[in-house]
């Protein structure tokens, strides 16, 4: 892509991007943050896997605006200038399970590391389990009616 394309770009999102990070220096500390996302299972890292970032306001309101990273080869992703406070972090990556969670970012530097599990089964009433008492024999079929 040509330069004098990829600019205007760039300008557009620093421009929708500022006030979120408040482009004045005197509103409060700001922290560089590095993510690295990780298989659970093996701790290998996962590319590509999406880091998003929303500020969460008093009473655990999540806020509307809020921007989205993307993780490397070697799983890691970072930002530069995120206000101190909480905020609410999502990682998606094809194959594992969604991960949320609230963070609390409060030093110059941060690191937060995120370990991804791959799906699991739902759990049925239906199914035969280790004596825990659902899915026995005396159990009536899922359509209720008595045989």
């Amino acid at each position: 892509m040509k330069l004098s394309r990829l600019l205007p770009a760039v300008f557009a999102i620093l421009l929708t991007t500022a006030p979120l990070f408040g482009g004045n220096k005197d509103e409060g500390p700001v922290s560089a943050v590095s993510f690295v996302v990780l298989k659970d299972d093996n701790g290998k890292p996962i590319r590509n896997a999406a880091v998003i970032l929303h500020p969460v306001g008093p009473h655990g309101k999540q806020g509307k605006t809020g921007f989205e990273l993307k993780a490397d080869d070697q799983g890691k992703t970072h930002f530069d200038g995120i206000p101190y406070g909480t905020w609410r972090i999502q990682v998606i990556a094809p194959g594992f399970q969604t991960f949320g969670d609230d963070f609390h970012i409060s030093q110059t530097e941060q690191q937060i590391t995120i370990r991804m599990k791959r799906p699991q089964g739902q759990y049925s009433i239906y199914d035969k389990h280790d004596g825990s008492g659902g899915g026995s024999n005396n159990s009536p079929p899922p359509d209720g009616k008595q045989q």
